[in-house]
């Protein structure tokens, strides 16, 4: 996958640079980042369950990690593993713009490895940026 998990640098987070051909695909790898610190064994997930998100930010930066919260949510709220199936990141004049379909299913102690419980997404290091044609996202987040 298109991202790298940053060794020994925090404490009780985990941090990791995500990074994609376009902004979508780097979105996307954020999310699956954030989704294989949740879980040990992500590749078990099951798709059961689809659902559509939208958030919006005036800052690209702020839109990334209101998306990676709305992961963060549905682990929380209703027990939801998710993964991205499609990711639209787009610029309006107000700001940006990010829908998503996510897949999966609602854990399973019994075959769901947890490895982490991320609490947040957190501002810290917090970056997204063009560099030499490629998109990669700067991501900590609270364990």
């Amino acid at each position: 996958m298109p991202y790298r998990f940053l060794e020994d640098q925090f404490t009780a987070d985990v941090g990791f640079v995500a990074s994609g051909d376009t902004l979508n695909e780097c979105f996307a790898a954020a999310a699956h980042a954030t989704l294989e610190v949740m879980l040990a064994n992500p590749e078990v997930l099951e798709v059961c369950e689809h659902l559509a998100v939208h958030v919006e930010s005036e800052a690209l930066d702020l839109a990334l990690l209101r998306f990676l919260e709305e992961l963060v949510f549905y682990k929380d709220a209703d027990q939801l593993l998710l993964r991205p199936t499609r990711v639209s990141v787009r610029q309006q004049p107000e700001g940006w713009i990010v829908d998503a379909e996510l897949e999966g299913e609602t854990l399973n102690p019994a075959r769901h490895q947890l490895s982490a419980d991320v609490k947040a997404v957190t501002l810290h290091h917090l970056s997204v940026r063009c560099t030499d044609g490629n998109w990669e996202a700067t991501v900590v987040l609270d364990i």
